[in-house]
């Protein structure tokens, strides 16, 4: 999917039209501009840089998946070839030895890649179980928690996120943050990854030229608040918005637009010390069979 460029433009259109601006108001207006700018292509470049790391997450643990296919695949034939050797005796210059314990390393390489995924589903599992724990009834109205292709998604909706037609957080939001904000500090291998979204009812606003700017500035405002009022270390978080282009519902309802207004919280485990495993099967095991 493509990310449309997010450079806020500052609307005068209506100054223009009641006559001459001031200099200082102009000058305000030239500032605010051009630090939305510089704000919007910062949100940007992160947010291009967190899809990377999904999309390498996503890509990985399809790569796992594959490689325990294949070892399932290469333990069957070399235990096809064993039975082959044991009820010929034709083949007496096939060393037996050496293929069971072929068959023997294949089983304990695809047991291992069995147990690292399993691992990570589990880490999954305990972080949506202990998230959930902690929200109460009504909170849970607002949040929705989901694990897809060992990637868990917090989803928020913005009456309870957000104040009114703003990217400002919410009085109400705070405990729910601070709620979350704990199970990412909890689970320091998982990178973060904050998403803005809406629906397609255009936005006019001074400094908010569309929703693409609407969702960024949401989900900007999301990532410094889990920053700087709960301690979540910086590196960790990239904000972006998807502005109306990623719903989830139809925007021909009002449930259904307000089911697209949401900001999600994507967290993504770190799988690199587990994909090390990838190409590091026994060299047995990869050897052809000598029949």
């Amino acid at each position: 999917m493509k990310f449309s460029s997010l450079i806020p433009v500052v609307l005068i259109a209506a100054v223009v039209t009641q006559g001459c601006v001031s200099n200082k108001k102009y000058n305000d207006l030239q500032s605010s501009y051009d630090q939305l700018k510089e704000k919007t292509k910062d949100l940007n470049q992160k947010y291009q840089s967190g899809q990377q790391e999904l999309s390498g997450t996503t890509s990985r643990v399809k790569s796992l998946e594959e490689q325990i296919a294949s070892e399932k695949a290469n333990s069957a034939s070399l235990q096809a070839a064993l039975d082959k050797c044991l009820s010929s005796t034709s083949q007496g210059n096939v060393n037996i030895s050496k293929l069971v314990d072929e068959i023997n390393a294949s089983n304990k390489y695809i047991q291992h890649l069995v147990n690292t995924k399993n691992k990570s589903d589990s880490l999954n599992l305990v972080l949506t179980n202990n998230l959930t724990r902690s929200l109460s009834r009504e909170e849970m109205r607002d949040v929705d928690v989901k694990v897809l292709k060992g990637v868990v998604y917090i989803s928020l909706s913005d009456n309870m996120l957000y104040k009114s037609g703003s990217y400002e957080i919410s009085d109400k939001a705070g405990e729910t943050l601070s709620k979350i904000a704990k199970i990412i500090k909890d689970y320091q291998g998982y990178d973060v990854l904050i998403e803005g979204n809406t629906d397609n009812v255009p936005i006019s606003q001074t400094n908010i030229r569309n929703n693409w700017d609407l969702s960024a500035l949401r989900a900007s405002s999301v990532v410094q608040s889990l920053q700087n009022n709960y301690g979540v270390e910086p590196k960790r978080l990239t904000a972006g918005g998807r502005g109306e282009y990623n719903p989830i519902a139809g925007n021909d309802t009002p449930d259904g637009k307000a089911r697209n207004r949401r900001t999600q919280i994507i967290i993504t485990p770190k799988l690199d010390q587990f994909m090390e495993l990838i190409g590091k099967a026994p060299e047995q095991a990869k050897e052809p069979v000598k029949e």
